[in-house]
């Protein structure tokens, strides 16, 4: 008698379907190993993203305490008042846009900074990506050195630089090129370049990240095929990097719009932004429902951008 008819579990008698049965337990258990892994995340997530929300949303719908806090009472005034103020003789509505001002002003800086920094960030990490392997940690070292410090210590060394004492024009008052000082603090000027110092290395390194996969050969291939430079750029080396230049946009648009920092040193809480302006309504203004209502409806219109930009992009994007 031979070893296989004595074995129960010997190959010749394990049948197709006794194989599936193993296969589909194994896949099941990688599946509950894989869910109790991301289970810690998960709680985190859920504890200190999807738990605040829900507290924003209610609150925004409730009726703000005299001093503070909320009076659970249902009430829709908070949305209202977003776009409208009652007249305190009449009762009447009147339109206000002062706060779609300030949201219009927040978008138009957070897209002139994604814009400049999309010009400045390329060419940078172009220059990056081209340079011999030993020397491009260097590279990348230096672009993160600003992340060592504090945003509010880079943005405080910004406006010693640009203030009317400051560096600039103690440098221009000195060559004789000014007779006084220009004035640049607590200006849109000042904030623009803030916004841009602060969130350039956030579109550095996405874009260097997807120019470090590049195949250079292609840029060889075209130029062997009379390529101008000009059509290699915007016909190869531009669809090929689409990724990280989606991925920078949107780290550095998102942040930049609700900013709250450099507008407030550097704009001296005259030129508002989002970020401050909801800052307002929890600290002097005392009114914790519009200010909830005004997050999520920041929110609620950069999901709306972001979907609308994924539908459009996602189906073109064919690399990484």
């Amino acid at each position: 008698m031979t070893i296989a008819t004595l074995s129960p579990t010997a190959p010749s008698q394990v049948t197709p379907s006794k194989a599936a049965l193993f296969e589909a337990r194994a896949v099941k258990a990688g599946a509950r190993r894989n869910r109790l892994l991301s289970l810690p995340a998960l709680v985190i997530i859920g504890i200190f993203g999807v738990l605040p929300l829900i507290i924003i949303c209610v609150y925004s719908f409730l009726v703000a305490a005299p001093y503070g806090g909320v009076q659970w009472q249902f009430s829709t005034d908070a949305y209202l008042n977003f776009l409208f103020q009652r007249d305190i003789f009449d009762d009447t509505l009147q339109f206000t846009p002062d706060f779609l001002i300030i949201y219009l002003r927040s978008f138009l800086f957070a897209v002139v900074t994604t814009v400049i920094c999309l010009l400045l960030g390329f060419p940078t990490a172009y220059f990056m990506a081209t340079r011999p392997p030993a020397q491009r940690n260097w590279w990348v070292l230096l672009i993160t050195i600003p992340f060592w410090s504090n945003l509010l210590v880079r943005t405080l060394a910004i406006m010693f630089i640009i203030r009317d004492e400051g560096l600039i024009n103690d440098a221009l008052l000195a060559l004789g090129v000014i007779d006084k000082p220009i004035t640049m603090l607590y200006t849109n000027f000042a904030i623009q370049l803030g916004l841009l110092y602060a969130f350039l290395p956030f579109m550095v390194l996405p874009l260097y990240s997807s120019l470090e996969k590049l195949d250079f050969r292609l840029i060889e291939a075209a130029c062997d095929l009379y390529a101008t430079r000009r059509q290699v750029l915007w016909r190869v080396i531009i669809p090929l990097s689409k990724p990280g230049i989606i991925a920078g946009c949107l780290l550095v648009f998102i942040p930049a719009l609700g900013a709250y920092v450099t507008p407030l040193i550097l704009g001296g809480g005259v030129h508002l932004m989002i970020g401050d302006l909801i800052a307002q309504q929890f600290g002097s203004g005392r009114n914790w429902p519009l200010g909830c209502a005004q997050a999520l409806i920041l929110m609620a219109a950069v999901l709306v951008a972001l979907f609308f930009y994924v539908r459009n992009t996602s189906g073109k994007v064919q690399h990484g």
